[in-house]
C-alpha cells in the first residue's frame, strides 16, 4: 500500500483515476504505481490533474501533490 496526500486551499473531493478516493488533506492509501490525480467539481483549480507514480512511501512520508485555485 502507498500513501498521498493532496493540498489545496478548501476541502474538495480527491478523484484517483476517475474514482472518488478521498478528501484532501487527508491521506489516501492507493495501490503502488502510476495514477492520475484530480479534484471534484468546480474546476476552479490548477493544473486539471496531475500524474503520479507512487512507491516508496509511508503514512509518515506520503507523496504530497497541490492544486491551486483559479
Amino acid at each position: 500500500m502507498e500513501y498521498l496526500l493532496v493540498h489545496f486551499s478548501r476541502s474538495r473531493r480527491v478523484v484517483v483515476d476517475d474514482i472518488f478516493s478521498g478528501r484532501t488533506e487527508e491521506i489516501i492509501e492507493l495501490e503502488a504505481g502510476a495514477h492520475i490525480v484530480a479534484l471534484g467539481p468546480p474546476c476552479n483549480f490548477t493544473p486539471p490533474s496531475i500524474k503520479i507514480v507512487l512507491r516508496d512511501t509511508s503514512p509518515l512520508t506520503p507523496m504530497e501533490v497541490t492544486f491551486d485555485p483559479v
